[in-house]
């Protein structure tokens, strides 16, 4: 395996979000609706379901390190690949999104490869985030040398999406297999 060089994404765009204005990166409701809103409803809101991160890059390998907000990884109905972890698409040649990998965690603490032996070429990734937790850190590693650049959030007006857990992405085994990431 090659020597990775390692890329803090804490300022790059983040879509998804509602507010700018929340108390930690990930989160998705303003800091002042804590006490407001019920506690079930602020708690939920503290985990990254529906926000994602694209970026383009030319590296033949993706890898991932990032440190959970919550301990717990999963549910009894949940896998970790869901509530805690990360997952990548590629858009092809026709600008479709097409899965290329995910984290696996297994502790808080996550560190590992996402994607290996890519096809050579500079292409746009979208990297969504946990459903049931959220990145307190987060960083991407490619190989040294390999182009990789963030992308600005789209444009394009955003479908509010309300309501229950399932409109949360519960179940989901990745996060881009959760409504608002479909």
């Amino acid at each position: 395996m090659a020597a990775l060089s390692w890329h803090d994404v804490s300022e790059w765009e983040i879509e998804g979000k509602g507010w700018t204005d929340t108390a930690r990166r990930y989160e998705r409701l303003p800091a002042r609706a804590e006490g407001v809103v019920r506690e079930p409803v602020w708690d939920l809101s503290r985990a990254s379901a529906g926000l994602c991160l694209r970026f383009v890059t030319d590296a033949e390998q993706i890898h991932a390190r990032y440190d959970l907000h919550q301990s717990t990884l999963s549910l009894v109905h949940m896998p970790a690949t869901g509530h805690s972890g990360l997952d990548l698409y590629a858009e092809d040649a026709a600008g479709d999104l097409r899965w290329v990998g995910i984290t696996q965690p297994t502790a808080p603490h996550v560190e590992g490869p996402m994607a290996q032996g890519l096809a050579p070429g500079l292409r746009q990734y979208t990297l969504y985030l946990p459903l049931y937790n959220s990145p307190e850190t987060l960083e991407l590693g490619v190989e040294e040398g390999a182009h990789i650049e963030p992308l600005p959030a789209r444009t394009e007006k955003s479908i509010l999406f309300y309501g229950t857990s399932i409109m949360h992405g519960a179940c989901a085994s990745r996060p881009g297999m959760a409504i608002p990431a479909i």
